[in-house]
């Protein structure tokens, strides 16, 4: 894509594919599950254009990062220290950190941790959570037939062979759905313990309009070289973060922060969610707005890349 410059630098003992554009302050850009660099494809130019130096990596575990085979080596504290790293090599004293999907949760606990490295935060679909009294894990849904979808990524290997039989089919299947956004509250996200995920979820007739064939072949392309483990360790840390995290519990997000999800957007739908974004502004104080984007599902960016760069843009400027 036309202005982008590819390469790879070395941060927190792995190599970290980078997409970059622009010159100016650092912004780094954090993409989720299943996804890589490529979600961030309409937020580089724009934040370029309007005088920033917009930095998206592949995220540990995905396209041309580094893939450790370990799954406790897919910590959030392995994933901050990642991002810490990458504002070192790249020659910079600061940045502003912006998270999708799981990649929120990496950017908030950058915030968290390092305010003197990260001057703001921005999470698109993924609020931050204060910690749980238990382990993640006691907590998902369980009922017979049924699991809740972070429970069955759990095995080792379950998920990836199911989701690398066709990789193009379960793309097009897990982005097209929006994540199952259709599917009713008492189906939402469940997993099938034999028969798997994808046989739960609504196979669209066709793409929508923010996934061109081009797009979902992108990101074919990726996790047929990858395969899907390295992004599927970071859920199987879940219980692992709540150990590591506990002596920040109860801290909050000192840095200005920017909440946006879509008004579609699955995680919309989890419990707890609606009271968790009521009190964000306890966890993160300067919180500078919330916003709500009409008819946008979870793949929030990329779905609507105008509104978010808007968003982005106004947030940026106004540190």
């Amino acid at each position: 894509m036309a202005g982008i410059v590819h390469r790879t630098v070395e941060s927190n003992g792995i190599r970290i594919h980078i997409a970059e554009q622009g010159e100016g302050p650092l912004v780094l850009l954090c993409h989720g599950f299943p996804e890589s660099w490529y979600s961030w494809r309409h937020q580089l130019k724009a934040l370029a254009k309007a005088g920033f130096r917009a930095v998206a990596p592949d995220m540990r575990g995905y396209g041309g990062t580094d893939r450790p085979e370990a799954v406790e080596s897919y910590t959030l504290i392995h994933h901050v220290g990642d991002m810490v790293g990458l504002v070192q090599a790249l020659g910079e004293s600061q940045a502003v950190i912006v998270g999708h999907d799981w990649g929120a949760p990496v950017a908030w606990n950058a915030a968290l941790m390092r305010p003197d490295l990260f001057r703001g935060v921005v999470g698109l679909s993924v609020p931050i959570r204060p910690r749980s009294a238990v382990r993640p894990t006691t907590l998902m849904p369980r009922r017979e037939g049924a699991i809740w979808y972070s429970l069955y990524f759990q095995e080792y290997g379950r998920a990836d062979a199911e989701f690398g039989r066709d990789v193009r089919e379960s793309l097009y299947t897990l982005m097209g759905s929006g994540f199952g956004e259709t599917l009713p509250d008492d189906k939402l996200v469940m997993a099938d313990p034999v028969r798997g995920l994808l046989v739960n979820f609504p196979r669209p007739a066709e793409l929508p309009a923010w996934l061109s064939d081009e797009d979902l072949n992108q990101y074919t392309a990726q996790f047929n070289k990858t395969g899907f483990t390295g992004g599927l360790n970071w859920y199987r840390n879940m219980d692992r973060n709540w150990e590591l995290l506990a002596p920040w519990d109860g801290a909050k997000v000192r840095v200005p922060g920017l909440y946006i999800c879509g008004d579609r957007d699955v995680v919309g739908r989890f419990l707890g969610f609606d009271s968790v974004v009521a009190g964000l502004k306890d966890l993160v104080p300067n919180l500078r707005g919330s916003v709500r984007l009409p008819d946008c599902g979870h793949w929030t960016q990329q779905e609507k890349p105008d509104e978010v760069n808007a968003a982005l843009i106004r947030f940026l400027r106004e540190l």
